[in-house]
């Protein structure tokens, strides 16, 4: 049987992690704010906003809409908070403007967010790569499920496949890489192998400023080494070479606890080397099959670095909000909003999830005529084996209250709540109340008081920078295309 391409999906990550050592655009021109509220119709129906060359679609922001809907404790939000579609899309409009005005000021040539991104690449094309290799090349019969179960009788039939998968998959890439080697013509210059267990064993045993971890950080391997020593060559193959710089940044993407012990001998460092070998000449042949210009792992890339720059830009904006914060402030910020602090209400409840709103009616209905409340869950629930647990306003957001305002053994229903990714219909069953217990102060709620005013300043001054870069940059609304979108009513 040949497994399917979802499943070679699934091989290919855990083979990827084995592959490598560890587990300019011009950006839109400053311009007076002009927003087009329009009917326009675009190439893509989906799309309901756009800035410079960035476009956000439909989906992307119902997927917002419902992140944004969930309380987080990351973000200061009102009671009750229920999110609105267009202040929700204005703020996805700005983040797009942050991205824009990163690039702007060259964040993606920052050396850490190079480097990230070439891993995030290479890796993805590998797996494209592979993927292509071992398409149809992978057969696995019954017998050979069935003698895989009868060695370990712990297996069932998918994870035996899964694993005879997994097995018969780094027998080909092994051969597939062996090939690529004699291909691409593979020299190691073993002459700079001593030389380099010498450097290594420096960094690690004499590093110029005291550590107190007890392994080789990546700040030596980029301030103590020296150029030349960076530059020494220990391998080369078809218009292309591996430097010391490599070797070592293939040691420093290794956990500490996994690295090799035996790096202070040449053949420590060949192993290493072969370790370091493989994404590079796996690379090669990836480009060379022209997989590096596919579209979706373009867009993948893109889309990566989009959210590592807003991510920067993010930081560069609040990383002067520091702490410490006056006592007297603390304590009034504390005094003003003691209720965010102490204990919240609580309540236990049970519920039944239900397909869609008749059904919940239905089941209110069973319950209101005496169906016992197991039994209808059973009968019913989406979640049949969900237990009574106890929830707040910090799960519930703007759901909490309506169930707050029954009593224990009371049934609430039809209400909406967060299932999954999504909302549903439930019923609720009430089994217990704690009401909120006020809290007081000492030293560690200071810390953690001055931590939630740090956090509100930090947003203010995103929020901010939003509203200057929407001034900035032109961007357009296709507001017919998001007049009927319900937060509480996406699918």
């Amino acid at each position: 049987m040949k497994l399917s391409a979802f499943k070679l999906a699934l091989v290919f990550s855990v083979l990827i992690i084995i592959l490598s050592p560890c587990c300019t655009e011009k950006g839109q021109e400053a311009a007076q704010k002009t927003v087009k509220e329009t009917t326009q119709k675009e190439t893509d129906p989906n799309v309901v906003a756009k800035i410079g060359d960035y476009t956000i679609n439909k989906e992307e922001l119902e997927i917002r809409l419902m992140r944004e809907l969930r309380p987080s404790p990351y973000e200061p939000r009102p009671k009750n908070y229920t999110p609105d579609v267009n202040s929700v899309l204005m703020k996805m409009i700005a983040e797009k403007a942050m991205v824009i005005e990163a690039r702007e000021q060259k964040f993606q040539e920052d050396e850490t967010i190079r480097k990230v991104l070439k891993q995030f690449k290479e890796k993805r094309l590998v797996n494209l790569l592979l993927m292509n290799h071992l398409q149809g090349k992978i057969n696995i019969t019954d017998a050979e499920i069935d003698e895989k179960i009868k060695s370990d009788p712990k297996l069932d039939r998918e994870r035996a496949k899964a694993f005879l998968a997994r097995e018969k998959s780094g027998v080909i890439i092994n051969q597939y890489y062996d090939e690529l080697y004699k291909k691409f013509n593979v020299q190691k210059k073993k002459e700079n192998f001593y030389t380099t267990a010498q450097i290594h064993q420096r960094l690690l045993l004499n590093p110029q400023e005291p550590r107190k971890a007890v392994f080789i950080r990546i700040k030596q391997v980029e301030n103590e080494l020296t150029p030349q020593e960076k530059s020494i060559v220990l391998a080369t193959y078809d218009k292309g070479t591996i430097i010391l710089k490599d070797w070592f940044d293939a040691l420093c993407e290794l956990s500490p606890p996994s690295r090799p012990r035996d790096l202070h001998t040449p053949q420590g460092v060949e192993g290493l080397l072969d370790r370091a070998l493989r994404m590079p000449i796996f690379v090669k042949e990836a480009n060379l099959y022209g997989f590096d210009k596919d579209e979706t792992l373009l867009k993948q890339v893109r889309d990566y670095v989009d959210n590592m720059l807003l991510n920067k830009a993010m930081r560069e904006q609040i990383k002067d909000i520091k702490g410490p914060i006056p006592d007297e402030q603390i304590i009034d910020y504390f005094n003003k909003n003691n209720e965010e602090f102490g204990i919240q209400n609580m309540l236990k409840i049970d519920q039944i999830w239900c397909q869609d709103l008749d059904t919940a009616r239905k089941v209110k209905a069973d319950l209101e005529n005496s169906m016992n409340f197991e039994v209808a869950k059973q009968s019913y629930s989406l979640e049949k084996k969900s237990v009574p647990y106890n929830t707040s306003s910090g799960s519930e957001g703007m759901f909490f209250e309506e169930m707050w305002a029954s009593e224990p053994n009371n049934v609430v229903g039809p209400i909406k709540g967060f299932y999954r990714d999504g909302i549903k219909w439930r019923i609720v069953k009430i089994l217990e109340k704690t009401p909120a217990k006020p809290a007081e102060y000492s030293d560690d709620m200071k810390r953690r008081v001055e931590m939630k005013m740090m956090e509100i300043k930090r947003s203010e001054a995103l929020e901010k920078y939003r509203k200057e870069l929407l001034e900035k940059y032109t961007y357009e609304i296709y507001a017919d295309k998001i007049r009927d979108i319900d937060p509480l009513d996406i699918p």
